[in-house]
């Protein structure tokens, strides 16, 4: 295994996590959201990625309300299970 180099880039990393596809267990929206999600640590770094708070900006304004995102993962708890899962990934080994 070779490991991701440490000069690996955000956007790097987000699109390796893509190209992985790790998030085929979550339903469709949940997984609208992490993608989302890796889109705005992509572009912007946001580190933040388990703050409930960054549900309320765009894209996920049109996604539906925090509180019906947050049930994508079913509740709060799966929610921030999915991003650890998600931050997880971003700094995973890669093959």
């Amino acid at each position: 295994m070779k490991s991701t180099p440490r000069g690996c880039g955000i956007r790097e990393r987000a699109d390796n996590v893509k190209k992985r596809d790790v998030f085929t267990k979550y339903g469709p929206q949940a997984r609208a959201v992490l993608d989302a999600l890796l889109e705005k640590y992509s572009d912007e770094g946001v580190l933040g990625l388990d703050d409930t708070n960054v549900l309320r900006v765009t894209p996920f304004t049109t996604m539906g309300s925090v509180v019906q995102l947050i049930n994508a993962f079913g509740g709060k708890q799966g929610f921030e299970k999915a991003v650890r899962e998600l931050q997880g990934a971003l700094y995973q080994e890669v093959v």
